[in-house]
């Protein structure tokens, strides 16, 4: 077998691991088996592992600082809170509560990243449903899912898989980011609700809400995790229009916002640091790895050649089959090696920003297809589970049909247009 052979043949496996999680193991333990196959086997020596991993590193402070700033929102109650506010000024409408939430679920993800949303605000949102005596959540849960996705590119920090894509590279500036994604931002935000909304008419028609719903108290620390939030969001709206790497302003709000609630609650930080998902970090270092090993291969290569000779013959079309062609990999393989392969083939063919962006958007948005597009959604389909509910990937799969193609179509349309 050759060493290309071998190399493509891991990386397949890792992603199905990652995708399918054999055995319910951890999708890090996949990610990161692959990663150690490939270098006990010589595909790559030590320094290229140390090349990958170190790619990540603005990744991984960022996502540190996330999860700090998202568990701790979690323990105060913020989230709950909101949720509830958001509950109470639906009076009783479904409909309304349905808008509200969807509302919250755009702000949660542009600010603090699609993985907040999917593993801070749908516990709350069930908690929410609970005490309004909702008879069926999910269609208030699936706006965590969808949403999670549908608004994760309308800032460099709304998900991690927008540094994971230009991991190497050099990250748009914020009002460069804002002239190509905005406006076909929006359109993915307005068409998913359409159709989401559409899909759930029936039980949202068909559902009384109770009119007097119980607020739990916003506590002082609950106010300075807020605070911590917000001035975050501030600041990484500022680092990006200065044009600087996330990471590292991300990771200090994340560290001096728990460290000011800790001493406020006087607690210690285990109980904030145990309940952080820290498979995140080896799952995207194993990931890199893979993906520099399989740059060795000239698949990358490969790719850019072949984008940049479509870019050059119609931009349109070349627009059109990156983005959708990106975002159905993603769901077949899921969409951090997706991106991390498809930023290195952007990188190398050096196109322009509307087909750069389509190559995001496909990345970004795609995922609402399946329930293992992105990790988000895994980490969505989790929170269910602790619920005590449950969400079948086929029914999850007929519904992303319908609601992700149109939004995908409309969003790169826009992309192309202006």
């Amino acid at each position: 077998m050759t060493a290309t052979a071998l190399t493509w043949g891991i990386a397949g496996l890792t992603a199905l691991g990652v995708v399918t999680r054999p055995f319910r193991w951890p999708e890090a333990v996949w990610a990161v088996a692959g990663a150690l196959l490939l270098f006990c086997l010589g595909v790559i020596n030590s320094g290229e592992v140390w090349t990958g991993i170190a790619k990540g590193f603005d990744v991984y402070l960022f996502l540190i600082g996330m999860m700090l700033l998202s568990e701790l929102a979690r323990r105060e109650g913020l989230f709950d809170w909101v949720a509830a506010l958001a509950t109470a000024q639906a009076k009783g409408s479904a409909k309304r509560l349905f808008v509200l939430i969807y509302a919250v679920g755009v702000v949660v993800t542009v600010f603090l990243s699609n993985d907040a949303t999917a593993v801070v605000l749908t516990p709350a949102v069930y908690a929410a449903c609970r005490a309004a005596k909702v008879k069926d959540p999910l269609p208030y849960l699936l706006i965590c899912a969808f949403i999670a996705n549908a608004a994760s590119f309308v800032l460099p920090i709304s998900n991690p898989a927008n540094l994971v894509i230009f991991a190497g590279g050099e990250m748009p500036p914020l009002t460069r980011w804002l002239a190509t994604f905005l406006l076909p931002s929006i359109v993915a935000i307005l068409a998913t609700f359409v159709c989401l909304y559409w899909t759930q008419r029936k039980a949202l028609a068909e559902d009384q809400l109770a009119t007097h719903v119980e607020r739990p108290e916003l506590t002082h620390a609950a106010r300075l995790a807020g605070i911590g939030l917000s001035l975050t969001a501030g600041v990484l709206v500022a680092a990006s229009a200065l044009h600087m790497d996330l990471g590292i302003p991300t990771f200090i709000a994340g560290c001096m916002t728990t460290a000011g609630v800790l001493i406020l609650t006087r607690r210690g930080p285990m109980e904030v640091v145990r309940g952080i998902s820290w498979s995140v970090l080896p799952l995207v270092a194993g990931l890199f790895v893979v993906v520099e090993a399989v740059n060795k291969t000239g698949l990358t290569a490969m790719l850019s050649d072949r984008l940049a000779l479509l870019a050059a013959q119609s931009e349109p079309a070349a627009i059109a089959v990156s983005g959708l062609g990106v975002a159905i990999v993603s769901n077949l393989v899921n969409n951090l090696p997706a991106g991390l392969f498809a930023g290195s083939a952007v990188q190398a063919a050096q196109v322009s920003d509307a087909v750069a962006g389509a190559v995001l958007i496909g990345v970004d948005l795609g995922p609402n297809l399946s329930v293992t597009g992105s990790l988000a959604t895994i980490l969505w389909l989790s929170a269910l589970r602790r619920e005590g509910l449950h969400m079948g990937a086929w029914s999850f799969l007929k519904l992303g049909f319908v609601v992700m193609f149109p939004a995908l179509i409309l969003s790169l349309a826009t992309l192309a247009l202006q």
